[in-house]
Formats: C-alpha cells, sequence, structure tokens
C-alpha cells in the first residue's frame, strides 16, 4: 500500500507492546504505520471494579469511534475486550496468532504455603477485577478472600509487591509480552484446561471498517483462520449468554487430534460456584449453541450421584453436585491396608524419581518414613494424587494430565527416561506407567498396601455412578447389574477397560480428578429437548 497507516492502541504498555508488534508486522509485509494513542473509558476511571462499569466495550469505544470517523486506519485490540458484535461499519480483519492463555497465580514469597492447592497460604488475600477469576478461585480454594484489582500489568504486579494483596492473578500472555522480570515472587502457572479464561483470551484482533476492501485483503498474510474458528465459538458462547467482561464466563477452544475441545466454566454472581462443562466434537458447527443449552433453566439434574470414594465437605465434587441439591451416595467399595511396616531404604539412596499412581500410594509411603535424596523429584498421575503430595509437604515436579495412562507414561518418559525411578504401588498394579519408559531406565517396583474387595455391596438406585478405581468396579458388579436407566462415569481408562469386561457402557471426563468427574456429571444432564 503507498499510504501510511494510523494504529488507534490504549496507551498502556501493554497496548503500545501490542500495538508496535502490529506495526512490525506491518512493516515485515511492506506497509507503513504509526501510532495514535487514545484513552478509553476503561482507563479513565479507575476507581471502580469492572463490574460496575456501564455497558460494554468500555476498553475499546473510543477507538472504535474513531475508526468511524476515519482519523485511524485500523485500531489494536485485546480481543477479550472486544464486544461480541462489531458496531455497524466496522469488521474484524485480522486475528494474531494466540499466546498461551494459562493464568499466572504471582505470590509473595513469605505467603507461598505448598501444602495447599495454588500456592497460596491459608485464607491468603487474592487481587483480581474478574468475576470470572474470583468464581473459579473460590470453587478451588473457598478460604481465600478475594478484593478487587484494577490497573495496567506492571502496576497490578507493582501493587503486589507493595504488600496490598498476598497474591494477584494475572493473565500469562501479558507478562510474556512484557517481558516482566518475576523473580522475586513465587509463580503459579494454572493451565487453560484447569482454570478456564476469558473467551479469545491471549489473542490480538485488528479493526477496520468494513468498507475498507483495499486494506483488509492487504492484510490478509497477518490472519490466522484456524485461531479465528475456535476464538469464534468462545465468543458465540458469550454472545449467546449475552454477557461481557464482568460475567463469570470462561471458555476455552481447542483442536487437538482433529477434534475441537471446548472447556467452559459459568457461575451466575462473582461468588457463585461454577458449573463446568466439557465437550469434544470433531465440528464446530452448532457447537456454542450446544454448549449454553447444558447451562438452560430447564435442564434436568439428576437428583442422586453414586461416587465410589469417600468425600470430604469440602470435596470439589461435593460442592459442584450439592450446589444443585444433588444428594451424593460416597462410599468407597473397597479397603486397603499396609504390605509392610519397614522400609528399606537402601533402596532409595541413588534414587531420582519417585512416580505415585494414587493417594493410597503417597499416603502409605511417607508412613514408612523413606530417606531420600535431596536432589529426588516427584511425578504423580492426575491431581488428585498431586494435592495429597503437597499435604505431605513435598512439591510436585510432574502430574500426569488425561485419564490415558498410555499417553501420561509416554509423556513423563520423555523426561525422565535413563534415570532412577522407585514405583511405590498396590499389589498387583498395572505398571502403566513403567511399561512406557525405556530399557536404560531402572526401575524400583515398591509394593506397599494392598486393596480388599467388601462382599455383599448394595445396589445403588443412583442415575449416575462414578467409578474411581478397576478395583472399585470388580467389587460393585461381581453381586450387582446396571439398571437400564443409569449412566456410569469412568475416572480413567484403566477403570473402564474394567468396566467393558462386565458389558458397561461408561463415559470418560477429560481429566482423573473430582473437577473432571463434575464436568462428566454435568455432561449427562438431560437437556429438555432430549428428555
Amino acid at each position: 500500500m503507498d499510504r501510511t497507516l494510523i494504529i488507534g492502541t490504549r496507551g498502556s504498555e501493554l497496548a503500545l507492546w501490542q500495538a508496535n508488534f502490529v506495526k512490525d508486522s506491518l512493516t515485515a509485509i511492506n506497509i507503513n504505520a504509526e501510532l495514535k494513542i487514545i484513552k478509553t473509558q476503561g482507563d479513565r476511571i479507575l476507581h471502580l471494579s469492572l463490574d460496575k462499569l456501564e455497558g460494554k466495550g468500555f476498553f475499546t469505544k473510543e477507538l472504535e469511534e474513531e475508526l468511524l470517523a476515519g482519523t485511524i486506519d485500523l485500531a489494536v485490540h485485546s480481543h477479550k475486550d472486544l464486544p461480541t458484535e462489531n458496531p455497524a461499519g466496522l469488521t474484524i480483519a485480522v486475528v494474531s496468532e494466540r499466546e498461551d492463555p494459562s493464568e499466572l497465580l504471582l505470590i509473595l514469597k513469605d505467603c507461598v504455603d505448598k501444602h495447599q492447592k495454588l500456592s497460596v497460604k491459608y485464607g491468603g488475600i487474592v487481587g483480581t477485577s474478574s468475576n470470572r477469576r474470583k468464581a473459579q478461585l473460590l470453587a478451588l480454594r473457598p478460604d481465600l478472600e478475594i478484593q478487587d484489582l484494577r490497573g495496567n500489568v506492571p502496576t497490578r504486579v507493582n501493587k503486589l509487591r507493595d504488600e496490598s494483596y498476598d497474591a494477584i492473578m494475572i493473565a500469562k500472555a501479558g507478562v510474556s509480552r512484557l517481558g516482566l522480570d518475576l523473580s522475586d515472587l513465587h509463580v503459579e502457572e494454572i493451565k487453560p484446561t484447569e482454570f478456564i479464561p476469558a473467551p479469545a483470551q491471549g489473542a490480538l484482533a485488528i479493526q477496520i471498517r468494513e468498507n475498507d476492501t483495499e486494506l483488509f485483503n492487504a492484510l490478509q498474510p497477518l490472519n490466522h483462520p484456524d485461531v479465528a474458528e475456535e476464538l469464534a465459538v468462545e465468543r458465540t458462547v458469550l454472545k449467546l449468554f449475552g454477557g461481557g467482561c464482568h460475567m463469570p464466563l470462561g471458555c476455552y477452544c481447542r483442536k487437538e487430534d482433529g477434534k475441537y475441545q471446548v472447556f467452559t466454566s459459568k457461575a451466575e454472581e462473582g461468588d457463585g460456584f461454577p458449573d463446568r462443562l466439557y465437550l469434544e466434537t470433531p465440528t464446530t458447527l452448532g457447537l456454542a449453541e450446544t454448549i449454553v443449552s447444558y447451562y438452560a433453566k430447564d435442564r434436568v439434574m439428576p437428583q442422586r450421584v453414586f461416587i465410589s470414594r469417600e468425600l470430604s465437605e469440602q470435596s470439589y465434587f461435593r460442592r459442584a453436585l450439592e450446589n444443585h441439591d444433588i444428594e451424593i451416595e460416597a462410599r468407597s467399595l473397597i479397603r486397603t491396608v499396609p504390605m509392610i511396616t519397614k522400609l528399606d531404604n537402601f533402596i532409595l539412596k541413588n534414587v531420582d524419581w519417585v512416580f505415585f499412581s494414587s493417594k493410597n500410594a503417597v499416603e502409605y509411603f511417607f508412613q514408612l518414613g523413606p530417606l531420600l535424596p535431596k536432589k529426588v523429584k516427584y511425578g504423580v498421575m492426575g491431581a488428585g494424587s498431586a494435592d495429597m503430595l503437597r499435604r505431605k509437604g513435598y512439591a510436585v515436579d510432574y502430574t500426569g494430565e488425561g485419564v490415558d495412562t498410555v499417553e501420561v507414561a509416554a509423556h513423563f518418559a520423555e523426561i525422565a527416561n535413563g534415570t532412577t525411578i522407585v514405583f511405590p504401588s498396590a499389589e498387583n498394579s498395572l505398571r502403566s506407567i513403567q511399561k512406557g519408559l525405556s530399557a536404560e531406565t531402572k526401575i524400583i517396583d515398591l509394593p506397599i498396601y494392598e486393596t480388599i474387595l467388601d462382599s455383599g455391596i448394595r445396589e445403588t438406585g443412583a442415575e449416575i455412578l462414578v467409578f474411581t478405581s478397576p478395583s472399585n468396579v470388580d467389587a460393585y458388579f461381581v453381586d450387582n447389574l446396571l439398571q437400564p436407566d443409569q449412566k456410569v462415569i469412568a475416572i480413567g481408562k484403566s477403570t473402564g477397560k474394567k468396566l467393558a469386561e462386565f458389558g458397561v457402557q461408561y463415559k470418560l471426563p477429560y481429566s482423573p480428578d473430582e473437577t473432571g468427574l463434575a464436568e462428566a456429571v454435568f455432561g449427562t444432564i438431560c437437556l429438555s429437548s432430549r428428555c
């Protein structure tokens, strides 16, 4: 293009980084541009929390007005700040590559407690201006105190350093783009499948006038249609809910192995418990509408759910179901007993890793008072074992994600092959992780407890049955049959394989923990149109 384009941008450090990134990208395709800084309503009003600001687009409206007036040629936005509908006469010409949409929990080092989930001390004060973050934080850690936090990224971080808060939550994308030095803080990274981000978090949008066809065509080398398709699902969900930045809604869509995976979290208000949903589908056609239908007021919830483990009062699974007055029948169908009372610590002398496949393995292993090298690392299969390990006072170096132990084994092998690994486990363990390791890896199998099946298990009349281990499946179906109207959830593929041996169809959660199981239960609800 012959003309020099004028890029409209907010004046914050992050906004200027984003605008200069676009300017440099334009230079790379031989288009000259310069910046024009525009102050928005969100920049001017800093004494109110975001949910107190009127209307939508309080970080974008002024930029859009200048676009329509012709005083700028394009506007650069954080895509998540945009309303779900463009003003008449404007369009999104470019969607950028997506920065990692993970969240960061930045914690003052003297407020870190590794025993706690997310590593914030009990009762800690966490700063965030987002109702979405507030709802999800309180669901994971109801003891936390959430206080409002406004300002640009460096301002928020400095408020933490001034000890106005014990921790703050912030998007990883902003920190990465600014290259901030956080070495004086403890940084806890939370993946988007665990803590669901805002729709379109991590992506940039370039907005132009709809009739500027020449500019639209010139900008297409910068566009990423694959990202745009994923973000369209997230933003359509937001649009169908009629929400803006203040809504306690998280939605994250990604394409994995040819299928679209969508994670959704929605609460009625910031301090409400969020309902989470996970769906997987080969196409995005009608996907957003399907997601929203699961949250309809006329959905039919199960009256009772059975789960084959005991649950504490603060259990995530319990609180997620009791939020809808669902009765929970929580009872283990097995007992575990220790196999040894004394440990030969000589076998642990040169161990590099200890890997736990269950919470029971963690519990029984540390009852033995193991003497381990200082350099030892800890791996676990799933968030439940990770939480148990943290409660014992140990940091988790590797957490296997997903319900497929074969995939976890392959991933763990990438970092642990060639080392010495001890596997505290149940007698007759399936050894799924061990089978994925190389011949150069020294494997120490350490059976420390055995599982005993209870006899005479009574049948449950619950509509949904959740099984948390193959042994629990064995114990139940020896004497009981599945009723025609009952649905079954298996915590992982090993449990699912055992169910299949009894001819039982089942559903798998995305993750083998209480959050994943709650998502799976929510995914089985009866929609009014299908009942």
